[in-house]
């Protein structure tokens, strides 16, 4: 079992070579980063992107598992951060709702993710956005500030997820709002997948139970916690091939167990910000 640390310094590892790859690149190389097929390929979750409103192509590396933009409610003027936000994916198609009027302030640990989004930025020229370099169980932001906080397929990296819904709600104001894609589990994953390194970096071995992910929001404060999208996600055995032999890729496939695609809403209720 890796500690807390292995974890993050594995996914720093991976992301980072991601991050200096395009997207077709690390489609071409499997899992998004040269010559580690041996992870789960990020195109099994990714949506396509090119008819949301401020889409930027060289900002999307194919990592997400949803749109969480669709479902946030997002408003002209509105301050949003994106948590895991990557080469600014996410935090472009943003800004195109709140406007001029409004700000979004993606974070991500990863250095060259964070170089990737400002070269991006740079090119635009949008003064409203900015990236900082940071963790979400301990977010580079003051407490209270956003009207939204946004996160696609983040969160299940992060090893202790009930820091980083406190550190969502921490940031909140007061009637703010979470929108977040991620990854669930409806029953049991087999052992070779949960003590895989390499599928906790590909957001699977790594994810909560739905109902565990769900309860997690709640005991952080938030309100009217609900799953507006899901879908099943397959493994396709080339994948799962790399862990499991063909008799227990059939019981896993027998066994009713699912990996899911969410995207998960809640609200902060009125609080006292200071």
């Amino acid at each position: 079992m890796q500690t807390a640390d292995q974890i993050k310094a594995e996914v720093k590892d991976k992301y980072a070579k991601i991050a200096e790859q395009s997207r077709a690149e690390n489609a071409a190389s499997c899992c998004g980063a040269t010559g580690c097929c041996d992870t789960v390929d990020y195109e099994v979750f990714a949506e396509n992107y090119e008819q949301e409103a401020g889409y930027v192509a060289g900002a999307d590396l194919g990592l997400g598992c949803g749109i969480p933009t669709q479902f946030a409610q997002i408003k002209a003027g509105d301050t949003v951060v994106d948590l895991g936000s990557g080469a600014g994916n996410d935090a472009f198609v943003a800004r195109a709702i709140v406007g001029e009027s409004g700000k979004v302030i993606g974070v991500d640990m990863t250095e060259a993710m964070i170089t990737k989004a400002n070269l991006n930025l740079d090119k635009l020229g949008f003064n409203n956005v900015q990236f900082r370099l940071g963790e979400i169980e301990n977010l580079p932001l003051a407490g209270c500030q956003a009207d939204v906080i946004i996160s696609n397929c983040v969160l299940n990296l992060v090893p202790d997820k009930k820091a980083a819904f406190a550190e969502v709600f921490r940031i909140a104001k007061p009637h703010g709002r979470f929108c977040v894609s991620d990854v669930v589990l409806e029953g049991n994953l087999p052992d070779e997948i949960k003590n895989a390194a390499e599928m906790y970096v590909g957001c699977v071995s790594g994810a909560l139970q739905k109902a565990d992910y769900l309860a997690a929001a709640v005991d952080a404060g938030f309100e009217n916690v609900e799953i507006v999208s899901e879908k099943k996600v397959h493994l396709p055995d080339d994948i799962l091939t790399d862990y499991m032999s063909p008799e227990r890729i059939a019981e896993f496939r027998e066994s009713g167990s699912n990996v899911l695609s969410v995207t998960v809403v809640g609200t902060k209720p009125q609080t006292n910000c200071c």
